[in-house]
């Protein structure tokens, strides 16, 4: 078990959520008021599931060797999309909200494919291409609201992001539909073997038969489409929509949640489970630091320390020097799987 690579992003986890249990002993405890399920795990779920589709869509992108800088614009665009689809809406019938749901498809895919068209057809740098995105989208967004905060008075709209299903929040039924396709069409058919291939070696890839080019642009037209659904619920659980502020630092948060699940930079293997705990580290991380009273200026500081921690003990080499004869068993046995942190 702790040769696994979730081994430790697992204990991190739980540590974290141990810690909360000093300030708060009803921390665990889950309750039905209203007709839901509430608690702080409730909460951490709900909150997180905008950065877990992120991380879902940048798992895949990274495993390509590729990196999607564009996300946290596409979350503006996509909530100020559909903000604006149901800002005139009374409140009868469900059409704008199929409306809203249908621009932010297509607006968050067109997103994917001019990264993807930038990156496979063209050729530019993974991190050049989606960096012009991460400016221009935010700029569009805030063009789309006209720079101010966009409040949305549309009840069917909330219930995407605020809304509960069976007592459970709406929010983890989508990110459960889009990690369960996710995990099918990766680990079910060929298509995660190709992710990986074009990740390790695009250039054998090519020789061997397959399309490189169509790979790279599925895989960052599907972190497009997870950007823009992340974007509805989250303009969706406020009820407004924020061109400036709203997806803001969520790649960073991303990319972090991909790297502590065990994912290399350098493209090849993925882990999507990893991904999920990873980005569970991060919000639980994030819910930890508020409810404990850390001030929020430190925040990221925090975070970046515990992201350290968990990349340190993944690291073979780094148990090798720290703990001894069990860390020199798992370097061995990293070295001869070719297994690599980056």
């Amino acid at each position: 078990m702790m040769k696994s690579k979730l081994f430790w992003p697992i204990i991190v986890l739980l540590i974290i959520l141990l810690i909360n249990l000093f300030f708060d002993k009803s921390f665990f405890s889950i309750e039905v008021k209203n007709g839901r399920f509430t608690g702080s795990l409730v909460d951490i779920l709900n909150r997180g599931a905008p950065l877990l589709l992120v991380s879902i869509g940048m798992t895949l992108v990274i495993a390509t060797k590729g990196v999607d800088l564009g996300v946290g614009s596409v979350i503006a665009m996509a909530g100020a999309v559909g903000a604006m689809a149901v800002s005139g809406a009374n409140g009868d019938g469900l059409a704008p909200l199929f409306l809203a749901i249908a621009l932010v498809i297509v607006i968050s895919v067109f997103t994917g494919v001019w990264n993807g068209v930038l990156v496979s057809r063209i050729g530019i740098q993974p991190i050049v291409a989606t960096l012009i995105l991460m400016v221009a989208g935010r700029g569009l967004a805030q063009l789309i609201t006209d720079g101010q905060i966009m409040t949305v008075y549309y009840d069917p709209f909330k219930f995407i992001g605020g809304g509960y299903l069976f007592m459970i929040p709406f929010s983890i039924f989508i990110v459960g539909a889009v990690l369960a396709i996710a995990a099918f069409l990766t680990r079910k058919t060929a298509l995660g073997l190709f992710i990986e291939s074009v990740g390790t070696n695009p250039e054998a890839s090519r020789l061997s038969g397959l399309n490189s080019k169509n790979i790279l642009l599925l895989v960052y037209m599907f972190s497009g489409l997870c950007a823009g659904i992340a974007g509805l619920i989250l303009s969706s659980n406020v009820a407004s929509a924020d061109g400036n502020n709203a997806g803001l630092w969520y790649e960073l948060d991303a990319i972090l949640a991909v790297v502590i699940g065990g994912t290399s930079l350098n493209g090849g293997r993925f882990s999507l489970r990893g991904t999920v705990i990873g980005a569970l580290i991060i919000q639980s991380l994030t819910t930890t630091i508020y409810s404990i009273g850390i001030a929020p200026e430190i925040n990221l500081v925090v975070k970046a320390v515990v992201v350290l921690i968990v990349c340190l003990l993944q690291s073979a080499e780094f148990r090798k020097k720290v703990f001894g004869g069990f860390g020199k068993k798992a370097a061995i046995k990293s070295k001869s799987e070719g297994v690599t942190l980056s």
